[in-house]
């Protein structure tokens, strides 16, 4: 499996200090945060996207995602959500990223079964576009669709190879599911593994990779025994915590914690 970090925890961190970190601690690539508060958004002009293609092969490291914000099952008309999406799409392209993040966003206004067929129509309507991009869109083991249950109810119902899931560790676990039931519905759809680590369900505050509670050995596990050789990706939430240890420090040890527990399940 190959690593990368996300920029959610170095939040509007320049790329060639983000670059710098994924190179000097051994990281293979990148999760980048698309919002307009960081160096990568969908605002950006060809030239300037370019320009972020350029760093990130100078430097050797690979973009893995693209995480944007769009909530796939959010109420209301579809346009705005499939603009968001398409706009994410292509900055994925030009930036060179195989993947874009999006979220499920289910309304509390709504059936379970309301957001399924709500989250599927957009994800059926923009996979042809993802198609002729050449990148694909994954859902998010997140907020409406935590487990992978969840997910699948979704990604069931589309049935298209442009569309899968991105399996975010915390959230699964969370939602009580264990890794060996989370894998066994992601596995079909699965683009990469967010990993993280949390102290309780009460304080979801980052810590560093093995300090916490989350099921990181059982995850490695049983990704290394069915063979899965893609991306763990550390989505550490410094944006949103500001007391958290700054990421820079802690990702040597990061590496070193999930290169062990590759190791042990290897």
């Amino acid at each position: 499996m190959k690593l990368a970090f996300s920029t959610l925890g170095v939040p509007g961190l320049p790329l060639p200090e983000v670059t710098a970190l994924a190179t000097a601690h051994g990281y293979h690539g990148v999760e980048l945060r698309a919002h307009p508060e960081e160096p990568v958004h969908t605002g950006l002009t060809a030239e300037q996207r370019a320009d972020v293609a350029a760093e990130f092969k100078a430097a050797g490291v690979d973009i893995l995602g693209v995480a944007g914000y769009a909530r796939l099952a959010a109420p209301g008309d579809d346009e705005p959500v499939l603009t968001e999406v398409r706009a994410l799409l292509d900055l994925a392209r030009d930036i060179g990223a195989p993947f874009v993040r999006v979220f499920p966003g289910g309304g509390d206004e709504q059936s379970a079964e309301e957001a399924d067929a709500t989250a599927a129509r957009r994800l059926g309507t923009a996979a042809e576009y993802a198609t002729d991009r050449g990148v694909r869109i994954l859902l998010e083991t997140h907020d409406s669709h935590r487990t992978g249950a969840d997910a699948m109810r979704v990604l069931g119902l589309v049935g298209h190879r442009q569309v899968g899931a991105l399996w975010d560790v915390m959230h699964t676990w969370l939602g009580g599911e264990q890794p060996v039931d989370t894998f066994a519905a992601l596995s079909p759809h699965l683009g990469y593994v967010q990993v993280k680590d949390i102290a309780s369900t009460q304080d979801t505050s980052p810590l560093a990779l093995g300090a916490g509670v989350l099921p990181l050995t059982d995850v490695v596990e049983v990704l290394s025994r069915n063979g899965w050789d893609g991306w763990l990706c550390w989505e550490y939430e410094k944006r949103w915590y500001a007391d958290a240890a700054p990421l820079p420090g802690l990702l040597a040890p990061g590496r070193e914690h999930l290169a062990r527990l590759l190791n042990d399940s290897a």
